[in-house]
């Protein structure tokens, strides 16, 4: 696994996970969907990354809401309410017997199709449901020492092309600025909207802080990250200025500190972008407050240390 946003420490209990296929629930080995699936032939379907932290989902109602909502304007039916769906992760984290430090992928394609086309007509039967979980503990290097980022040609799209705030299986935009990061020699890349202003990292969403201010992108291009929402409702809970607003790769060259969020790591320093050095190139104090809080945030929808 490269460095970066993503890095995790490696478990070999993830060898012999159990994971949730279409209605049954399956050793690793034996997790297959066919090569008539929608998500395998076309990036056809929705999907979510969620925390298993002390027993419970966290910020489980945001992400169904997320998976939902992507789901109906793609015209998929899923198949099952929030509460079914929910009592199918239970179960299958709950055949592992895992409790904590657990990361779910939760994905939810059209289904099969009888022939390779992309006309919702051609498929038979209902959507495909994926829940995969795993043991990932977030790398404490990087959310202390921080990534590099490299602004990379790729833009985000617009919702009249392929909607950027759509959290689908059809990634090939983010896919492609990842490669043009690793190319550069970037842990990842920052990725400009067609307008030309700051918008968001190819997997996780951007910040920046200037003289006490946070600021993020207006949103329109880029995902309606979870721990992005946190954030700001955090900075708002606790007299940090936090502006949605357009802003410029100059206003980031010159920003006091800069981090990305996931759902994965939660809020992760950034030391760098485009060789100009940001607070000293070590984690900023307003990352470090941020980290906290959200930690302390965690704490409270799900209990525990």
């Amino acid at each position: 696994m490269t460095t970066g946003t993503h890095e995790y420490l490696e478990d070999a209990r993830n060898e012999n996970v159990l994971m949730y296929v279409d209605g049954e629930i399956v050793p690793r080995s034996d997790a297959k969907v066919s090569v008539f699936d929608s998500g395998f032939l076309l990036g056809d379907g929705v999907w979510e990354g969620i925390r298993l932290h002390k027993g419970k989902l966290a910020f489980l109602d945001a992400h169904l809401e997320r998976l939902f909502s992507g789901a109906e304007q793609l015209a998929i039916d899923i198949g099952m309410s929030r509460e079914e769906l929910t009592a199918l992760i239970h179960k299958t984290v709950d055949a592992n017997r895992m409790t904590d430090h657990i990361h779910i992928r939760l994905i939810v394609s059209r289904g099969l199709k009888k022939t390779p086309y992309q006309h919702p007509d051609a498929n038979v039967g209902g959507p495909t449901i994926v829940i995969i979980p795993e043991y990932k503990i977030a790398s404490e290097v990087v959310l202390q020492k921080g990534i590099r980022l490299g602004t990379v040609s790729v833009r985000r799209g617009t919702a009249d092309t392929q909607d950027p705030r759509l959290n689908t299986l059809s990634k090939l935009n983010c896919i492609a600025a990842c490669i043009e990061a690793d190319s550069l020699g970037y842990n990842e890349g920052l990725m400009l909207d067609v307008n030309g202003y700051v918008s968001t990292c190819n997997s996780t969403n951007f910040f920046i802080a200037r003289s006490g201010e946070v600021w993020t992108s207006r949103g329109e291009f880029c995902l309606p990250g979870v721990t992005r929402g946190n954030i700001i409702s955090l900075c708002a809970a606790n007299s940090i200025p936090v502006f949605e607003k357009d802003y410029s790769l100059s206003d980031v060259h010159t920003a006091d500190e800069a981090f990305v969020t996931g759902t994965f790591a939660g809020v992760i320093p950034v030391i760098e972008v485009d060789g100009h050095g940001l607070s000293g190139g070590q984690r900023g104090t307003v990352t470090e407050r941020l980290q906290q809080l959200y930690i302390d945030l965690i704490r409270r929808e799900c209990g525990g240390d």
